[in-house]
């Protein structure tokens, strides 16, 4: 193996380990909720910390990124998450665990901005596109880590105790992988992100990316806790819904760049506003555990491809930097996984999560539409 190929080895066990412990706190939310006996508001209010964290950081990660180099700032946030993810399980009371549950998200956002400068470097060396493969390993890491917190149910083990068990596996990864990352020498001067006013097409493109994230989010968040109160699944199998949401959603993003190739971007799209809604819809018309996997399949093979492809045709802005078009794009989508969790949380209590469940299905019919009507904005796509 060459050393370019242990850099990207490197490189993506971190990504792994990324998705790895998000997916074991998302796995456990049904436990959290019981442990403190929250409402679906309650829930959906505790689970706001997360974004609320995220977007606190996003000034800092760049900066830190910046002034440091991002290869010190991975180490930081990896060593941050070996911290904080097992004091979530250790939190006795909820305002306790409110402040641990913003700084998870603060390191969340401080790992994906180095991680995706560090693959942006990493790409440059290898002089063709990789980075699409490294979000596909963190989605990977999402089913794995969803798989792991099932079987900790199944055997009755506390989230404070899985966690650790996370937490050692992290310490592993970046005993091993940290030698390997790139290091930067001469950092660029606008190390933070620098926004503009968007033009059609990337105002667009952002509300497409917005939809996506929200049914995104909410799928990470409530797959459990529909499983367990609508569909009543036995205990030991209320994460099947979220297993299988991300397996069908890795699985996606390691084919997306080759159904693009084949049949277009639009037309990916279109086709994964379709698979979103009508997912959705049937997991909610059919709550049985069979039905409501193949809707939660359909779903996450829906949300694959959404934010690769809208990056990927921000990218292709002629107005604007490739860089300033992603930050715009992502900005923007970002603002639909803030609000998609407690949204579900806020309706639920008012109504059902049936209910909810229905609203977020109209978002994958929004994507649809939004790539298909006025289409002469990609004209040139």
């Amino acid at each position: 193996m060459t050393l370019l190929q242990k850099r990207r080895a490197a490189l993506g066990s971190l990504f792994f380990l990324a998705g790895l412990c998000f997916a074991s706190w998302a796995s456990r939310i049904p436990d959290v909720q019981a442990k403190f006996e929250l409402s679906e508001s309650q829930l959906g209010t505790l689970l706001l910390g997360l974004p609320i964290g995220s977007l606190m950081a996003l000034p800092l990660a760049g900066w830190l990124v910046h002034r440091y180099g991002s290869k010190m700032v991975i180490v930081f946030g990896a060593v941050g998450y070996m911290i904080f993810l097992p004091l979530i399980g250790f939190s006795t009371t909820i305002w306790t665990l409110i402040p641990v549950i913003v700084v998870f998200g603060m390191i969340g956002n401080l790992m994906n901005i180095s991680l995706n400068t560090q693959a942006l470097a990493l790409e440059d060396m290898y002089g063709r596109s990789i980075l699409a493969s490294f979000h596909g390993l963190w989605s990977l890491a999402g089913f794995t880590g969803a798989g792991i917190g099932a079987g900790m149910i199944y055997f009755d083990i506390v989230p404070k105790f899985h966690y650790l068990l996370v937490s050692f596996m992290v310490l592993l990864i970046i005993v091993i992988s940290q030698g390997f990352l790139v290091k930067e020498e001469n950092p660029k001067a606008d190390g933070g992100l620098v926004l503009k006013r968007p033009d059609s097409l990337l105002l667009r493109i952002g509300a497409i990316a917005f939809l996506g994230m929200l049914a995104e989010g909410c799928m990470f968040d409530w797959s459990g806790v529909y499983f367990k109160k609508v569909v009543e699944v036995h205990p030991s199998y209320v994460a099947v819904g979220y297993v299988s949401f991300m397996a069908a959603m890795a699985s996606g993003r390691f084919i997306s760049d080759r159904l693009n190739n084949k049949f277009g971007r639009l037309v990916i799209l279109r086709g994964s506003g379709i698979l979103i809604f009508s997912g959705l819809l049937i997991s909610v018309f059919f709550p049985i555990t069979g039905p409501a996997i193949i809707g939660f399949l359909l779903v996450g093979l829906g949300v694959a491809s959404v934010i690769p492809v809208s990056y990927s045709v921000a990218g292709r802005s002629e107005l604007y930097s490739p860089g300033v078009a992603l930050a715009i794009v992502s900005t923007i989508s970002f603002f639909g996984f803030l609000i998609g969790p407690p949204l579900i949380g806020f309706i639920a209590e008012l109504s059902s999560l049936k209910t909810s469940f229905i609203l977020i299905a109209l978002t994958g019919l929004g994507i649809t539409l939004l790539v298909s009507v006025r289409v002469q904005v990609f004209a040139k796509l």
